[in-house]
């Protein structure tokens, strides 16, 4: 696939008078100074000035490089990276006209590895996602076929050994990160899950199948998404909302159009984070339970506070919490039981932290760290980070630094992309006070639980 030179990133490298090996070991250097080990090279540096994707930890390490250089600030959209307002290809969206389609595309991506190199960013065109919001909304259930001519007679056995294995790939997932269990996770799903879909069974148990089926597509999608291969993760999604119509089952569609919009927001694209949430929310209307409800409406909350409007963002976030306070009356589906009061108080301290409130946000984010049950490892990493981040806004340096070692401590196993770019993330927001002890500490930790972790992938 052809692709266009970096032109943005050509002309401040020349602006700054820095060649490609110079600014690989300036890289790096700086990378080595907050305990990141970059590794990068000169050919990396031509690679990207060439047009190819970088990580955003290289990314904002580049720009703070020629920041230094030049004197001004320079931002990783003003080298060409994560602009979402260049022209770029966006990423076909491929929703599924048909249920053969949607069975077809799935078995394709179960061939596709989560760790295979790929953009650490996703475009989808506005209107290939408002085309297959509105496919969804407004679809007719497939409708099981029941007793069909096959080899094979599925019963509930088969549908309860499916479900326990979510199961216990979710707490691989939890405690471990995405990149644990992806590679045997997609095996199973294509070796034991999917031929099921065509086998014989009656209309019950074709019902419940179904269901099983997607959760496990759907977890397919939140782990190549937690190790950053966003384009698999998306295309799981899409594929996996289209399951959903077969049985008609919307509240576990609009949990797809949540993930999708977690998704959106993680990657910087607040607009369609918030029309994807909002889809969730008023697609299941009167078909979810007050705990569904409450977390479509935490989406949007995370979307909203991303983008500044803080009294939407509070308005999502009050009706998040008067949903979940009859989360207790409705009949859950066993997939949702993670949602419990922590998992709402960690979607919302994001939210008070993006809306840069100081003394909310480390509240929250106190409460949210207490709250989670360490069997969540990585959910509670996050918590971690974010009252690392809230401590920090606050003023307080030293507890900021502290929290944070405690969830690098805790979460050095994971592999999460996602945990990773929190770690960076903070260690980017407290460069500024480098010469701290206990800011060199905490890099010098970051490095070594980083090396830990390529040792253990060896």
């Amino acid at each position: 696939m052809s692709r266009e030179p970096n032109a943005q990133l050509i002309a401040v490298m020349g602006e700054a008078m820095v060649s490609n090996k110079g600014l690989a070991k300036r890289m790096k250097d700086l990378g080595a100074q907050r305990g990141l080990d970059l590794r990068t090279t000169h050919i990396a540096v031509g690679r990207w000035r060439d047009g190819f994707g970088i990580r955003p930890e290289a990314a904002a390490i580049m720009a703070d490089v020629l920041s230094e250089k030049l004197g001004r600030r320079i931002t990783p959209g003003d080298l060409g990276f994560f602009d979402h307002t260049k022209s770029t290809a966006p990423e076909p969206i491929g929703y599924p006209s048909t249920l053969p389609d949607a069975l077809s595309m799935l078995d394709g991506l179960t061939h596709e590895r989560a760790d295979a190199p790929a953009p650490d960013q996703l475009m989808v065109a506005d209107a290939d996602l408002s085309s297959a919001v509105l496919s969804w909304m407004i679809a007719r259930p497939d409708g099981i076929q029941v007793d069909k001519p096959a080899h094979r007679r599925v019963g509930m056995r088969d549908v309860r050994a499916i479900r326990e294995a979510a199961s216990l790939f979710m707490q691989l997932d939890f405690k471990y990160g995405g990149g644990h269990g992806h590679k045997a996770l997609r095996h199973y799903f294509r070796e034991d899950v999917l031929p099921l879909l065509d086998a014989s069974y009656s209309e019950k148990v074709g019902t419940a199948l179904f269901g099983a089926a997607a959760e496990i597509s759907q977890l397919l999608a939140w782990t190549a998404y937690d190790v950053g291969n966003h384009r698999l993760a998306h295309r799981y999604l899409t594929s996996t909302l289209r399951l959903s119509q077969v049985t008609d089952d919307r509240m576990f569609g609009a949990r797809i159009l949540g993930n999708l919009s977690h998704q959106a927001n993680y990657l910087g694209n607040h607009a369609q984070a918030i029309q994807l949430a909002r889809a969730a929310v008023e697609g299941a209307k009167s078909r979810a339970t007050p705990r569904a409800m409450a977390n479509y409406s935490a989406m949007e909350a995370r979307a909203l506070s991303n983008t500044g409007d803080g009294i939407a963002a509070a308005r999502a976030m009050t009706e998040a919490e008067r949903h979940f306070e009859r989360a207790d009356t409705g009949d859950d589906p066993a997939w949702l039981s993670y949602f419990d009061e922590a998992e709402l108080m960690g979607e919302l301290c994001h939210c008070f932290r993006d809306l840069k409130m100081r003394r909310e946000a480390v509240d929250q984010a106190q409460r949210a760290v207490d709250s989670t049950d360490p069997k969540y490892a990585r959910t509670l990493g996050f918590c971690r980070m974010v009252l690392a981040q809230s401590q920090l806004l606050n003023g307080e340096l030293e507890a900021a630094v502290t929290t944070a070692s405690l969830a690098v401590d805790g979460g050095d196993s994971l592999q999460s992309t996602r945990f990773q770019r929190y770690v960076t993330d903070f260690q980017t927001e407290v460069s500024v006070h480098a010469a701290n002890p206990a800011v060199a500490a905490f890099n010098e930790k970051v490095h070594d639980a980083l090396t830990r972790l390529d040792e253990d992938d060896e």
